[in-house]
């Protein structure tokens, strides 16, 4: 976030595991050491034609809110092709001049399929079911990719994550919206 030094990102995890993926993301919005709000909202679900994602984002509110739009207007136009209204908008975002100033991430799911998408031209879908993203997201990734392989379940193992990554990172708080989708 080049334009705001002083602003710092959210955790954001996604984890996929026994038929279920769950995103987690905590509610700390920060401004330098200020905490702005503590309950933000950053996973959400959109049901677009009637196929549902969950979706998490990290950056700027603002512009992580007009990606999800244009993400929903992907999905309706290619119901149930998760991968390829990725895609589309990862190209959008890279090569219009005014998506390109977008400051966001996103972590986003079908229940069958887990991408991270990003400004760069990214969908990525991550090794080992877990991907993470915002400031700490590195934390949440080590701490579930530690727990991956044990009993718990999958939204067990994105709080534990999202827990741990709360206890290191200062931008990162406990208040977590936790959504879970499967297939």
């Amino acid at each position: 976030m080049s334009d705001f030094p002083g602003w710092h990102g959210t955790t954001i995890i996604g984890v996929r595991k026994g038929g279920q993926v769950v995103i987690a993301g905590d509610g700390q919005v920060s401004a330098g050491q200020t905490v702005m709000k503590a309950t933000a909202r950053k996973v959400r679900r959109l049901s677009p034609g009637g196929h549902e994602v969950v979706t998490g984002f990290a950056g700027s509110t603002a512009d992580a809110f007009t990606l999800l739009e244009r993400l929903e207007k992907k999905l309706e136009a290619t119901p149930g092709q998760l991968q390829r209204a990725c895609v589309e908008l990862a190209k959008d975002w890279r090569t219009d001049k005014y998506l390109q100033k977008l400051e966001a991430m996103l972590i986003v799911s079908d229940g069958t399929d887990l991408y991270v998408v990003t400004g760069a031209g990214d969908v990525v879908e991550p090794e080992h079911d877990v991907a993470a993203i915002g400031s700490g997201g590195n934390f949440a990734l080590a701490a579930a990719r530690a727990l991956i392989d044990g009993d718990l379940s999958a939204e067990e193992v994105a709080r534990r994550a999202m827990a741990i990554a709360a206890d290191i990172c200062v931008y990162t708080n406990g208040n977590l919206t936790v959504e879970a989708i499967g297939r």
